[in-house]
């Protein structure tokens, strides 16, 4: 049974519009002055349409990092920088010598220093061992001097003597010499120096010398 003529005459118009369209399609990849042929016109569609669904952007490239360039200046300049920079070292050793060599000569002139110092403390020292001593030796005769005087004579001195070297013999004097001389001495003046005698052996903050009266 054949088909109706109105179904069979749709179904050719459909496939000529078909035929139509793929040929539009593939004149716009024909380059000018190229003929197509069957064989090109099949084979460019099938291509580009292969093309074209195969076909995926594709990403930037990335930039590289920019290289590291030479160094600055010329080979005279850079020669010219280490030859001061060797100049600056060389000037800071040389004031770092000058500097130790001034601290060693300070240290010596200390230690000679230091020296005669010691020195003159020592003789300093034996000054004033001699002359305690040369002190105790005037008090010792000075207390046997009026140890073997009369009291009442020795009283007698006593009373214009100085106060504190009359303190220093009679303090320095046995007591059964100095209390004869004591007892002889004018009233005021034997009170005072038994006062005087009392409160020097106590400290300095303890000594009460306000008591004192000399006539």
């Amino acid at each position: 049974m054949k088909p109706p003529r109105s179904v069979t005459v749709v179904f050719s118009t459909l496939v000529l519009a078909g035929v139509a369209k793929l040929g539009l399609s593939a004149m716009s990849y024909v380059q000018p002055g190229h003929a197509l042929s069957g064989a090109d016109f099949g084979s460019s569609y099938f291509v580009t349409a292969a093309s074209a669904a195969t076909e995926e952007p594709t990403a930037a490239p990335t930039e590289a990092p920019p290289l590291a360039g030479p160094p600055e200046g010329t080979p005279d300049e850079m020669l010219a920088a280490v030859t001061a920079e060797r100049e600056l070292l060389e000037n800071q050793r040389s004031v770092l010598a000058q500097r130790a060599a001034e601290i060693d000569l300070a240290k010596e002139m200390l230690a000679i220093e230091t020296a005669r110092l010691e020195e003159l403390k020592q003789e300093v020292e034996a000054l004033l061992e001699r002359a305690s001593m040369a002190h105790v030796a005037d008090v010792d005769r000075l207390v046997a001097l009026y140890s073997n005087m009369k009291p009442k004579d020795a009283a007698a001195i006593m009373d214009d003597l100085d106060l504190e070297v009359t303190v220093t013999v009679l303090g320095t004097m046995a007591e059964r010499n100095a209390a004869p001389i004591l007892a002889a001495l004018n009233p005021v003046r034997a009170r005072a120096l038994s006062l005087i005698l009392l409160e020097r052996a106590k400290l300095p903050g303890d000594r009460r010398l306000d008591r004192i009266r000399l006539n």
